[in-house]
């Protein structure tokens, strides 16, 4: 069953769908801002910028209001929303070396960095403190990293006497 074309020619959810993936994607917003400034420029109404650029009539108007204010420079848009990161660049520039030269070079027993532990190293570094959730998405988002299992096999674990046993222990008892 075929669903109910809006305005616009296409599928109501395609439609969602197109203005979640630029909801937040500043650039494709800055971009329809523009394109909505141009359009007042040459004289197109309100509406036709609205429906043209699939944003709601309020939206439109506002954006024109703003045009006409301060022109296209008033619509360039604020930037990225919300809190600003506790963390500079250059912050997590030291951090990335500092975990490069491995846990035992802060201290720790072993060479296995845990959350619990780039924690540590960040609050030591910066004074600020994270738990462990922000700790693995500053690891994953900010520094890009992602988690690394160590391989299960002992360290005592001997291949030259595994392939001597395969050969000839096995082989017997298999009899």
């Amino acid at each position: 069953m075929a669903g109910k074309k809006t305005g616009s020619g296409e599928e109501p959810d395609a439609r969602k769908i197109k203005q979640r993936g630029t909801r937040r994607d500043l650039g494709a917003l800055r971009d329809r801002r523009m394109r909505a400034a141009e359009m007042s420029a040459v004289g197109r109404r309100q509406i036709d910028v609205a429906v043209e650029l699939e944003v709601s009539q309020q939206t439109a108007s506002r954006w024109h209001r703003q045009w006409t204010a301060g022109g296209s420079e008033s619509l360039e848009g604020a930037g990225r929303a919300g809190r600003r990161p506790r963390l500079d660049d250059a912050q997590i520039a030291v951090i990335r070396e500092e975990l490069l030269k491995g846990p035992q070079a802060h201290g720790f027993a072993t060479g296995v960095w845990t959350l619990g532990r780039v924690a540590i190293v960040i609050e030591r570094l910066t004074g600020v403190t994270y738990g462990p959730t922000q700790t693995w998405t500053i690891l994953r988002t900010r520094l890009g990293w992602s988690r690394q299992r160590p391989a299960r096999r002992a360290v005592e674990r001997d291949e030259d006497a595994i392939v001597a046993w395969r050969e000839n222990e096995w082989p017997r008892i298999k009899k």
